[in-house]
């Protein structure tokens, strides 16, 4: 009996060794792995101002772009989808699927929001959306200083801070048109 036991454990231990190996591997598919470090410590620590400071940082580094300024809506394009879905998993794992851009992109949806509406530039839909995550108060748009940094925010409230650009609504309308392209 003892034999036939450590005959599955060890049948067992070397199916988890090439489990491990397994996931190491395709770890190492993720390219920078440790660019997204802070991110997941900042949503450890439920700090979702620096974690939102943190995914503008993120955006800005993936582009190759050093302050938001320089973000045009014609650079939105061409963001890497494996990137922005990282930096999606990590706000949903660590916020109990309250944050994300998925969130954020599904809530467009919900509004009748698509492609279409982003090539349109549609602010009636923008506005609705801006009520719902709200970052619009009695009809006008918040500060980003205002903006909520705790659990209690509105679903999908963050991150936030990316949404403010100089560009105004064109860069949210190409933003969004990437996520739903990336099917985020």
């Amino acid at each position: 009996m003892t034999q036939n036991y450590t005959q599955f454990s060890n049948s067992k231990i070397e199916q988890l060794k090439k489990k491990i190996a397994n996931l190491e591997e395709k770890l190492l598919l993720v390219s920078g792995v440790y660019r997204y470090e802070a991110l997941q410590n900042y949503l450890k620590q439920k700090n979702w101002l620096e974690a939102d400071r943190e995914t503008v940082r993120l955006i800005l580094s993936i582009a190759g772009k050093e302050k938001l300024e320089d973000m045009r809506p014609e650079d939105i394009k061409h963001l890497d989808c494996s990137e922005l879905q990282i930096i999606d998993r990590l706000w949903l794992t660590y916020s109990n699927n309250h944050f994300g851009f998925s969130i954020q992109a599904q809530i467009y949806r919900d509004l009748g929001g698509s492609e279409q509406t982003t090539i349109e530039q549609n602010s009636k839909l923008i506005e609705q959306w801006g009520d719902l995550l709200g970052w619009r108060k009695d009809g006008s748009w918040i500060e980003c200083s205002n903006l909520e940094y705790s659990k209690n925010a509105a679903k999908g409230s963050l991150p936030g801070l990316w949404w403010n650009s100089p560009y105004g609504s064109k860069m949210t309308n190409y933003f969004l048109a990437r996520l739903i392209n990336c099917e985020i």
